[in-house]
């Protein structure tokens, strides 16, 4: 039988025992621990669990027994079980268009292994796109990020998603909600990552006359920027080049670059292994 895999997050306050207590879970379920990544952020406590299964399992029992574990630890527990079946993909944004319209357009072409489920704005900027393209698209506005990413992560739910898309949405994750989707969420930085972080990369290479600017790829962590980096692409500029001129080509390979990386991953071509990015031969 082929392997199984099944996902596991774990968060809530840190206390005692919790790494114990689940991966003592995984063993009496005859499970087998390929991943562990743990870490703790001003108490708040985030676990991913990676593990493998050689023979069949019931994925209800399974899924039922550890919500019984996390509700007698007093923690929040999500598993993701691998399948072969579509992705659905959440795609969040603000108000910059042409990330999501790269994306959709490939989405009409049927060049995208997955099914965009729904489109989460900050404003609603950006709805007509959605309404046009007949996907769902839920405002969030609210202005305390913690209220917000409550919602979205109900939205999430509610719509099974395997995988969130940043095409643009200019907020800062927290941990509490990295850490429920590991490897999962998406997000472009124009830059070739460490140097011009922050909203105002292209102002700054600009300003400190680069000669070749770039876009990075990567899987978001709690660290801003700093995730693990699936794809970079750059361009070269020229004397004649102004401030506006290097935005219109940055902003067309962010959205080549982030659909590349989607695409990457919904054809199941990435493997994250200490903090780098593999690419799978097959």
């Amino acid at each position: 039988m082929k392997k199984r895999l099944v996902g596991i997050t774990v968060v809530g306050k840190d206390k005692e025992g919790i790494v114990a207590n689940f991966t003592n879970f995984v063993f009496e379920k005859n499970g087998n621990l390929e991943k562990v990544n743990q870490n703790v952020i001003k108490g708040l406590f985030g676990m991913y669990l990676e593990v493998s299964f050689t023979s069949r399992i019931n994925t209800e029992k399974f899924d039922s027994d550890i919500q019984k574990l996390a509700k007698r630890l007093k923690m929040q527990v999500n598993t993701h079980h691998e399948t072969n079946s579509q992705k659905n993909i959440a795609v969040l944004v603000t108000k910059e268009s042409h990330c999501l319209n790269t994306i959709l357009k490939s989405r009409s072409k049927k060049e995208i292994k997955g099914n965009i489920s729904v489109i989460v704005g900050t404003e609603k900027t950006l709805s007509s796109i959605a309404k046009k393209a007949k996907i769902p698209f839920v405002m969030i506005n609210e202005r305390n990020q913690d209220k917000a990413e409550t919602k979205i992560l109900q939205i999430c739910k509610k719509y099974d998603i395997d995988l969130i898309v940043l095409a643009r949405y200019m907020r800062i994750l927290s941990p509490n909600f990295v850490w429920r989707y590991p490897n999962r969420i998406i997000n472009i930085h124009p830059s070739l990552l460490p140097a011009f972080p922050g909203a105002l990369a292209y102002e700054q290479a600009f300003e400190r006359g680069t000669k070749i600017i770039g876009v990075t790829s990567h899987y978001v962590t709690e660290n801003l920027d700093q995730g693990p980096i699936i794809f970079q692409d750059s361009f070269k500029v020229t004397p004649e080049d102004t401030l506006e001129s290097i935005k219109r080509a940055g902003q067309k390979l962010e959205a080549e670059t982030l659909l590349k990386a989607t695409k990457m991953h919904l054809s199941n071509k990435l493997d994250v292994r200490w903090r780098k990015v593999h690419i799978k031969n097959k």
